[in-house]
């Protein structure tokens, strides 16, 4: 799916003279090859050291670096919810199913739990990267935005391992009766972010996995109704999940360790819904959207007269995720007239 996803967009991607493309048959030999993602890597590296051995950075060499990184930090996002949370899910359910597990197995849970919440982070940084002002995200907002997506996801992948160990043969019936929900779910929001139909369906299955374990806007205005609809389903669920392993009176050999993470799970629940709540209230930005830098890949011009590349993707996505000011939501914009630009 990953290089799929890569290879469809650079395929969208207007050809571009500062850095062309390879031929069509070697892309695709290259995602073929499973070297898609790393192609991309090389290309934001190579770029990068252009705009750190300059003095001054040009501000198209600077565009164009910003657009490599969004596709990249959404890429593994994806990377992220489909092969990692998974494989997080299948070791937790081999330790409880054994009762046992080494220090360093703990710590590995650890570090793959701290790499999906940074992960989270770093698209949600890249998003901001969208916003017309560009504001910077402070160091205090990421760690809270690290830390509810952190307390918020690993009692979801617990009890997800938890039902995975005690139904092994019924955990893939489970996620697919709540990934066709959720697929119909994003369906119902009329998601238009791929170039064509059938990569459209891509997207939304891949949306699908990710909110069976976390939340991903994907329309545009206001999110806290669709937050808090997405937010009870899950706990719904979660707290189904858990009542299963009570309900069962031939407990797993690990039921002394789960008589505590259990607690411990409810308790970082409501934390991390504390610190959501708080992000969304004081941390999360409303902005001004210009119609110019959303319509076209190259819209934009530097001051050398050059165009500059926009994520037209991320800048999408960026506009679900930061709505407009509600002093400016009913205005026409600048330039408007009666909705025509």
């Amino acid at each position: 799916a990953l290089q799929l996803f890569s290879w469809v967009w650079l395929r969208a991607d207007l050809s571009s003279p500062h850095a062309p493309k390879p031929p069509g048959h070697c892309l695709a030999l290259l995602h073929v090859l499973q070297l898609g993602y790393l192609y991309r890597c090389v290309q934001g590296l190579r770029q990068g050291l252009l705009v750190w051995r300059q003095a001054v950075p040009s501000e198209f060499d600077l565009a164009y670096a910003d657009f490599l990184s969004l596709d990249i930090s959404m890429l593994r996002l994806f990377e992220t919810f489909l092969e990692m949370t998974p494989q997080l899910t299948l070791v937790l359910a081999i330790m409880l199913q054994s009762g046992s597990a080494e220090y360093y197995q703990w710590v590995s849970i650890c570090t793959s739990f701290v790499g999906i919440s940074w992960a989270l982070l770093d698209y949600h940084r890249a998003l901001r990267t969208c916003l017309p002002s560009k504001p910077l995200l402070g160091l205090g907002a990421s760690v809270i935005y690290f830390l509810w997506n952190l307390l918020l996801l690993w009692p979801r992948v617990l009890v997800v391992a938890l039902f995975s160990a005690l139904f092994p043969r019924y955990v893939a019936l489970h996620f697919l009766g709540l990934w066709l929900v959720l697929l119909f779910w994003v369906w119902l929001q009329g998601t238009d972010f791929m170039p064509d139909p059938c990569s459209e369906w891509l997207y939304r299955a891949t949306v699908a996995t990710i909110l069976y374990f976390s939340w991903f806007n994907v329309a545009e205005g206001r999110t806290r109704g669709r937050a808090t609809i997405h937010l009870a389903f899950l706990l719904n669920d979660s707290l189904l999940l858990a009542v299963t392993w009570v309900a069962q009176s031939a407990w797993l050999p690990s039921g002394c360790l789960l008589q505590r993470l259990l607690p411990a799970a409810g308790a970082c629940f409501l934390l991390g819904l504390a610190l959501r709540l708080a992000y969304y209230r004081w941390l999360h930005p409303s902005c001004r959207w210009e119609p110019d830098q959303l319509d076209g890949t190259w819209g934009l011009r530097s001051l050398e007269g050059r165009q500059l590349p926009q994520n037209r993707r991320m800048a999408h996505l960026a506009k679900n995720f930061f709505p407009k000011g509600r002093d400016e939501a009913a205005l026409p914009w600048k330039g408007e007239v009666n909705g025509v630009l």
